[in-house]
């Protein structure tokens, strides 16, 4: 009786050495080590930006929102600010005016101190211009030293 290739088991495929290249061997799974490296990188930058972030535009507790900007001139803005504070505690903020262009006409750092037992405060200051503002800004508030 001669086998056909029906009677013959369904098997991996036999081929000359050298002919066809080299075959991978079935079930081989690539690493996980390079997948494992990309995410503690990525999560290492993600660590880096976020502290810096949060140093650049600081502690919750020091918050300010301009109310409003009024009394335009060539060479004055008053900004009317709210800003919380710990209680009693005092801060530096940074305001800034620009021009209509963006061009930043004044920058001043400002020191508020709150009366013990208030957190919230409404804070007015002029600021002297180089030009005519068009939006005057707080940047960010800071722990006074």
């Amino acid at each position: 009786m001669s086998e056909t290739h029906t009677t013959v088991a369904p098997e991996v495929p036999v081929f000359p050495p050298g002919r066809y290249g080299r075959r991978r061997e079935m079930g081989r799974r690539r690493s996980k080590v390079p997948a494992i490296l990309a995410l503690v990188v990525l999560l290492a930058a993600l660590s880096v930006i976020s502290v810096r972030l949060y140093r650049q535009y600081g502690d919750p507790n020091y918050d300010a929102q301009v109310i409003t900007y009024t009394d335009i001139t060539d060479n004055q803005v008053r900004l009317d600010f709210r800003l919380t504070v710990p209680s009693g505690g005092s801060a530096v903020c940074l305001l800034r005016a620009r021009d209509r262009a963006g061009n930043e006409v004044a920058r001043e750092e400002v020191t508020v101190t709150a009366p013990p037992g208030e957190k919230h405060l409404t804070v007015q200051h002029r600021l002297s211009t180089t030009g005519r503002a068009f939006i005057g800004e707080v940047l960010r508030c800071r722990p006074a030293a």
